[in-house]
């Protein structure tokens, strides 16, 4: 009988035990006996956010897929646990097996968001994993990161062996192989990591070395070994219909994040949006078969239980078949009594009569992203949304009995003016407006609700906004108050609400999206300072962080507010992710002159991804 590494003592004094003791339904055990790889896949961050992620769910089915592979998961422990691992010297340990993640082969763990570097540090740390990779031998796992801060992983290179740049299914199978043929011929863990080294998407940071120019500049990055390539070139699957998704996603005990089963439609988008990250790193657009996902949509639901399934894309109203999707989940959705979660919908007559069908419009809110609050910003950001679109939006939606909008925008993006911080309170209104005027007195539902939010601009690598300087704290916050009081002096003013998020993690952000190497020792030392949870505002302390920075003689400045030249050299530009930097500049260039970009599915603007031969690239 599986033992559990966690007392009905302690199990009993800290919250929400369940996130600690393995076993939910559609969870994998194996045979200990039959298993030559152990592999243990890490969110670094609380189980009920871990357990949201599609991400991990694939890798998790593929992995255990493999006769010879048993793979595991472990998520972050909670403050309150955490503290009581330490005090009693606890190891980490794996939620299936209950075993400690230092007995295992592989540390997997997937890294979505620079504030969770110090939680990487937590899970190491309770693993009983030296912290630094080159503290490591055999007796300790390979900790290998993906997925998108993989794209820049300099300011967490020291703590890791592997980066996986990449989709994941295509070369965890031939990495898995060397690790045993290393493991039977004795090899050194060295050499393992040479050979890994060369497997394509595998980025090895020992093997590399980084110079700087006075001005702090990188001005060269190079394999220190002849036989490791000086470009990592990102994975990518070409066919997503003919590739691994789970049958049957594990099911948590506690409602987490996304508590529904997530059907992904396509990966990509076609948009070209300028601060978007996932937009260039993910391109080509690839859509998965319609016949495919009905079929997992079915299976899905009848191995989990769940009530609700949502369609997952960055851009869902641009795969082809949305509609004849749609249609058969109404009708499987029906019989059963199951919801469904339309996201990234663009809001247009087809959207607006689909949702209609499947929300109970009463009870519900409608999702608009301006980003921007004027036309000429929209057209620098490259979002491809018109006000007009906007307002006519707003109009079929209140037709249809919405009454409730919720609006996200930017502040900080590049070229910004008081004009344009002022154009997201007088877009609020227009769309208030728009509500008295489109539906009669004796129609109303209730009140027009307008919820705006702000969140704050982080330039990110590998988009034409890689060059853009990062607005101080002061500046962030000074333009949330200029938005506040625009909202006040609007005629529809009772109508609308406005919200706007941390500035303090936004800079924090900044720092770690656009970083090197020099910040592993500040982000080391922060964590010994008992900065963890750093995503989790109750949690983060920013004053420590800047004092760590000052401490370490970082200027923080230099990897926000600094103006970059075009041709400087960026700590990730060893990573080839399919989008050339030439076309980044042209972007970033065309950004600067207001210039619009047609998008992919309007005409190939030759950003490089045609390279891979799928997908939209071969479709057009």
């Amino acid at each position: 009988m599986r033992r559990l590494a966690l007392s009905d003592e302690i199990l009993l004094k800290i919250e929400k035990p369940a996130r600690y003791i393995g076993n939910e339904v559609n969870s994998v055990t194996k045979n200990k006996d039959d298993i030559a790889v152990r592999f243990a896949m890490c969110f670094p961050d609380v189980y009920e956010i871990g357990m949201s992620h599609l991400g991990i769910q694939i890798l998790y089915d593929m992995f255990n897929r493999f006769e010879d592979t048993w793979c595991e998961r472990v998520y972050s422990p909670w403050p309150d646990l955490d503290a009581v691992m330490r005090d009693q010297k606890i190891p980490l340990f794996a939620l299936e097996s209950q075993d400690p993640i230092k007995d295992f082969d592989f540390l997997g763990i997937t890294i979505q968001y620079e504030m969770c570097y110090t939680n990487i540090l937590q899970i190491l740390d309770l693993s009983q994993i030296p912290l630094l990779a080159s503290e490591r031998t055999w007796e300790h796992p390979i900790v290998i990161g993906g997925g998108p801060c993989s794209y820049n992983p300099e300011p967490i290179a020291d703590f890791f062996d592997i980066f996986y740049i990449g989709e994941g299914e295509t070369q965890y199978r031939p990495l898995l192989d060397l690790y045993k043929k290393c493991r039977e011929k004795n090899a050194s863990r060295e050499e393992f990591l040479a050979q890994a080294a060369k497997l394509p998407g595998m980025y090895v940071p020992c093997f590399y070395e980084v110079s700087y120019h006075e001005d702090g500049t990188i001005s060269s990055f190079n394999p220190i070994r002849p036989d490791i390539p000086q470009t990592v070139m990102k994975e990518i699957v070409a066919d997503i219909s003919d590739t691994y998704y789970p049958e049957r996603p594990v099911v948590p005990f506690i409602k987490c994040t996304q508590d529904r089963v997530v059907l992904e439609i396509q990966r990509g988008c076609i948009r070209g949006c300028r601060f978007c990250q996932a937009g260039q790193l993910y391109r080509p657009v690839r859509e998965r078969d319609v016949a495919m996902l009905e079929d997992y949509a079915v299976k899905m639901l009848d191995n989990t239980g769940y009530d609700e399934i949502s369609l997952s894309s960055l851009s869902s109203s641009d795969y082809s078949q949305l509609e004849a999707l749609v249609n058969f989940l109404i009708d499987k959705c029906s019989e059963k009594k199951v919801n469904i979660s339309l996201p990234s919908l663009r809001i247009d007559a087809f959207s607006l009569d689909v949702m209609k069908k499947v929300q109970d419009v009463r009870k519900s809110s409608l999702t608009f992203a301006p980003e921007a609050g004027s036309q000429r910003l929209r057209n620098v950001i490259n979002k491809g949304l018109t006000e007009e679109d906007i307002l006519k939006g707003a109009a079929l939606a209140f037709e249809g009995g919405w009454n409730r909008v919720k609006l996200y925008f930017m502040l900080g993006l590049p070229t910004e003016t008081q004009e344009d911080i002022k154009g997201i309170a007088e877009l609020s209104n227009k769309i208030a407006a728009t509500f008295f005027d489109t539906v009669p007195k004796e129609k109303r539902n209730g009140k027009v609700q307008i919820v705006a939010s702000t969140s704050f601009f982080v330039p990110k690598p590998f988009t034409p906004f890689q060059w853009a300087p990062q607005c101080t704290k002061e500046q962030f916050l000074e333009k949330a108050y200029t938005t506040r009081r625009a909202v006040s002096e609007q005629l529809n003013q009772k109508s609308i609400k406005y919200n706007w998020h941390e500035a303090d993690a936004s800079v924090m952000e900044g720092i770690l999206a656009r970083g090197d190497r020099r910040l592993c020792e500040p982000i080391l030392k922060a964590y010994q300072k008992g900065c963890i949870f750093d995503a989790w505002g109750e949690y983060y302390k920013h004053d420590i962080w800047m004092e760590t920075f000052a401490e370490c003689g970082i200027d923080t400045n230099f990897y926000t507010t600094r103006e970059r030249s075009i041709d400087e050299i960026f700590p990730w530009d060893f990573i080839d992710c399919g989008v050339s930097k030439e076309f980044l500049k042209r972007e970033w260039q065309r950004a600067l002159d207001g210039q619009v970009t047609p998008n992919c599915q309007q005409q190939c603007n030759a950003c490089g991804a045609a390279r891979f031969k799928c997908g939209i690239c071969i479709a057009k």
